[in-house]
């Protein structure tokens, strides 16, 4: 008996009119499916409907430190316990107190040590104390970008505009009020939110769990009751 092929043979007409080059067939396939946007932060698929929120302006200006009386103090006499108390608002899981030392350090410090260099210009060499003003001002332009990032976080975290400027130029010329800014924009989201969280519940009323031993006394001294009723309702006649 004759084995048949498990080949098919094509015809003329069966065959492909265009030739296929090698490695042409392992190219990617486009599934419009799998094209969809997804979130930077999490990489979940977006829907088509979504569209990025626009920014939103500041709830206050760079400039209105006054209208919180205890920020604008502590900013301008601690600056350093006011950053520190922004980044803990901003990230759950950060303690105040390192923020508030490297703003000490290299704020305050430089600031004490170019005083310093000011007043004792004259005991110091000129090159010597072109050498601080030089080193101050590449740890001040350092320092803004540090705290330019906490600024920019925040702004992620509510959609804020870039108000005035960038946050690293913001925190350069206008350190002081960008810190009391970011409080009062903090101070205020977070009352916002509690805020709208909190609702009224009424409490359910309050259910007694019984027994199968209460349920039974329960019913044998209703019971009882009833016999005893129907004795009493009984009346002795002479016969």
């Amino acid at each position: 008996m004759e084995e048949r092929s498990r080949y098919v043979k094509l015809t003329k007409d069966q065959t492909p009119h265009e030739d296929i080059n090698p490695g042409e067939l392992n190219q990617p396939i486009e599934v419009p499916q799998l094209a969809v946007p997804k979130c930077m932060e999490c990489g979940q698929a977006l829907p088509e409907s979504y569209a990025p929120p626009a920014d939103e302006p500041w709830m206050t200006g760079i400039c209105g430190c006054a209208e919180d009386r205890d920020s604008c103090l502590t900013g301008l006499f601690c600056p350093c316990v006011l950053f520190g108390r922004n980044v803990e608002s901003l990230y759950d899981d950060a303690s105040w107190n390192a923020p508030c030392v490297c703003h000490a350090i290299f704020i305050e410090g430089g600031i004490a040590l170019a005083t310093a260099t000011a007043i004792f210009n004259g005991m110091i060499d000129p090159g010597t104390s072109f050498l601080i003003v030089e080193g101050l001002f590449f740890t001040w332009w350092m320092c803004g970008i540090y705290t330019g990032q906490v600024r920019q976080t925040l702004q992620k975290n509510y959609h804020l505009e870039n108000s005035p400027a960038d946050p690293c130029c913001v925190h350069c010329f206008l350190h002081w009020c960008a810190l009391c800014q970011e409080h009062r924009e903090m101070k205020g989201r977070l009352s916002e939110s509690i805020s709208s969280e909190t609702t009224l519940v009424n409490a359910p009323p309050i259910q007694e769990m019984k027994s199968s031993r209460e349920k039974k006394s329960a019913e044998s001294s209703s019971s009882s009751a009833a016999n005893n009723s129907e004795h009493t309702s009984l009346e002795m006649r002479a016969l």
